[in-house]
């Protein structure tokens, strides 16, 4: 006969872990963002969106019929290059 014991604590945090990991994942499965969205993903209001970056050429979005798409990983990518360049001021 074999016997285990398990850590139950440990057990506990490797679960956690990979359940994180996993939700990480699920999370970046969307492939368009809209303007709630946006206001969401980066903690900004739409007007101080439209202050400071919605019309950079460089930011990523499309007009469909009256809505607003933003392609996920490219507004990430803009988004961090835009954020380091506000610390060069």
């Amino acid at each position: 006969m074999i016997t285990f014991e398990i850590d139950q604590n440990l057990l506990e945090e490797q679960v956690s872990k990979e359940l994180s990991k996993r939700l990480e994942a699920i999370e970046h499965r969307v492939t368009f963002w809209d303007t709630k969205e946006l206001c969401k993903q980066t903690n900004m209001s739409l007007n101080f969106i439209k202050e400071t970056f919605f019309y950079d050429p460089r930011f990523p979005k499309y007009r469909v019929g009256t809505k607003w798409l933003f392609p996920a990983k490219e507004c990430e990518q803009f988004l961090i290059t835009w954020l380091k360049e506000q610390s060069r001021g």
